[in-house]
């Protein structure tokens, strides 16, 4: 039997012999579980519930109240969590972990051990005690360097408390891959969380285990968030989608001790300075070098600030309040760090819990979609970083530009936070969105969530500023690189304004999406690149037809 229906037989099985905290539902219906008198009953039925198993309740939804496999369509789940969570909400509780399973050739009983039941759905839903997380203080920080600098190792130390062994076995506590994640429905982009309370640090104990997550999204009072960027030069594109395309707060660049400043720092370092990202340097692994040579790097680390017009801050020299007080867009702190000895570690916390959230936008809800999953019982979910406003369940939403620069109305069916299922969410979280209304494969990279009401137009071409980071010639009429603006990454053709652009030239161009169009507005920057060439953009007018 896999994991899976491991769970699942032991629901019931649990439901069978202890009864009372775990319920059997069939289905759960708005028109009828949600009118009156009857809300009011299966709350106190919940409650109950959750008491009885000491602060956590199983709901086993597409079965008989004996306990046996009915299975349900997938939108009647979907219809059937939705009530569940207004019931939760309504006693103080909330959904922490939803897992699903196909009904057809699944045993009708555990106990029976024969039988073949009807196609559908059946989920065991955990339901905890506690209200859902409220939209305090949250920062997200982007992490980049060069492959092999301790970047996954140094987060993965943070985030848990653990010191490395100096094989980098921190580095394994973070699930960067699509596949790693099981139900979709979180936001992977963050591969690693963990949150400050009133006594300090909430770190994870494992970080594969989905309930860990939700338990330090449950008990922070301050939450950050890690977005995994990839040290390899191969995968920049990756780097640069998860340093452009997120909402973050802060840029958090790893330097070895052992290997110092490269090409790829100095990329990462321009992208990072380049989006007007305030940003954190630390210098890793110094417990493999002696002191002389964590001082040369940090000469180093100085120099390469300076010669892009930022002014460097030595946290061991300034202290750790200097430190938060002076981060911007041209100071930046430097702090010496070993995941092995945990050295700096302290002053990382210091500055995460401290740091002011900066991405944080007035105005109406909007988000770029970075990736997509279709979850079974949920449907199709829309993951990224909220870019401004805040977005509820059972929102009325746009989603678009489609091929034909279309918006298709959907609705938000639920919202999940790092396993964790919200309510609502603000700009700046990391979130999966699941929608009605839309199939999973009609969303792609790129499409933005608006508010319904909302009157989008979007484009093939806008006028920009932009500055050649490193090209091998010069950049002339019809120069096709690709784009990476929000989340959209799409090959465009530039045409300079005065015919062509050298490198460090700075100067303005015409800029038309190849394929298709999208939404893109006044003041976005951008990344364009082609091979080893590279620079930077803002949006500075719209053209349209």
């Amino acid at each position: 039997m896999s994991p899976d229906r491991a769970v699942l037989r032991r629901a019931l099985e649990r439901g069978e012999q202890e009864g009372g905290s775990v319920e059997f539902k069939e289905r759960l219906t708005e028109d009828l579980h949600l009118s009156e008198g009857r809300l009011e009953s299966l709350t106190a039925q919940l409650r109950h519930r959750v008491l009885s198993g000491d602060g956590e309740a199983t709901y086993v939804v597409g079965v008989t109240d004996d306990g046996g496999l009915a299975g349900i369509a997938p939108e009647e789940f979907s219809e059937s969590m939705d009530v569940l969570s207004l019931l939760a909400e309504e006693a103080g509780a909330h959904i922490e972990d939803v897992q699903t399973w196909g009904t057809d050739g699944v045993p009708e009983t555990d106990s029976a051990g024969g039988g073949d039941g009807p196609e559908g759905i059946v989920g065991v839903a955990t339901v905890r005690e506690g209200a859902v997380l409220e939209d305090d203080d949250h920062i997200v920080v982007g992490t980049a360097g060069h492959v092999d600098h301790g970047k996954s190792t140094l987060v993965g130390s943070l985030v848990t408390g653990e010191a490395d062994d100096g094989e980098g076995n921190t580095r394994g506590f973070l699930d960067v891959q699509p596949h790693e994640v099981e139900r979709g429905l979180s936001a992977d982009l963050s591969y690693g969380v963990y949150g400050f309370d009133e006594d300090g640090p909430v770190r994870m104990d494992n970080p594969h285990r989905k309930s860990d997550r939700a338990r330090v999204v449950e008990e922070s009072d301050r939450l950050v968030s890690f977005v995994d960027t990839v040290g390899h030069e191969p995968w920049l594109r990756t780097t640069i989608r998860g340093l452009v395309g997120q909402k973050l707060d802060y840029g958090l660049l790893t330097v070895a001790a052992d290997d110092g400043v490269t090409d790829t720092t100095r990329e990462h370092l321009g992208i990072l300075l380049a989006t007007d990202l305030p940003t954190i340097v630390a210098i890793t692994k110094t417990d493999l070098v002696p002191d002389e040579r964590v001082s040369e790097v940090e000469r180093a680390v100085e120099r390469a600030l300076r010669e892009v017009d930022k002014t460097p801050l030595r946290v061991e020299r300034h202290g750790i309040e200097a430190a938060i007080e002076e981060i911007s867009e041209t100071v930046v702190p430097v702090v010496t760090t070993s995941a092995v000895t945990q050295a700096g570690l302290d002053a990382l916390d210091a500055m995460f819990e401290a740091l002011p959230k900066t991405a944080g936008e007035v105005g109406e809800f909007r988000m770029y979609v970075d990736r997509t999953y279709n979850v079974q019982g949920v449907g199709a979910v829309a993951s990224g970083t909220i870019k401004s406003g805040e977005v509820e369940a059972g929102d009325e939403l746009l989603l678009g530009p489609m091929q034909d620069g279309t918006f298709r109305e959907v609705e938000v069916r639920s919202i999940e936070m790092h396993y964790y299922r919200v309510d609502e969410a603000k700009a700046g979280r990391i979130v999966g969105i699941a929608l009605k209304g839309v199939r999973e494969a009609d969303i792609e990279r790129g499409m933005v969530l608006l508010p319904r009401d909302a009157d989008p137009t979007p484009v093939r071409e806008f006028e920009a500023e932009v500055m050649v980071l490193n090209h091998p010639t010069r950049i002339g009429d019809g120069y096709e690189p690709v784009v990476h603006l929000e989340t959209i990454s799409e090959a465009a053709a530039f045409h300079p304004e005065d015919g062509q652009l050298l490198p460090g030239d700075a100067g303005e161009t015409t800029v038309e999406f190849k394929f298709r169009s999208y939404l893109v507005e006044e003041g976005q920057k951008f990344v364009f690149r082609e091979g080893r060439s590279k620079g930077v953009g803002t949006v500075t007018d719209i053209v349209t037809d």
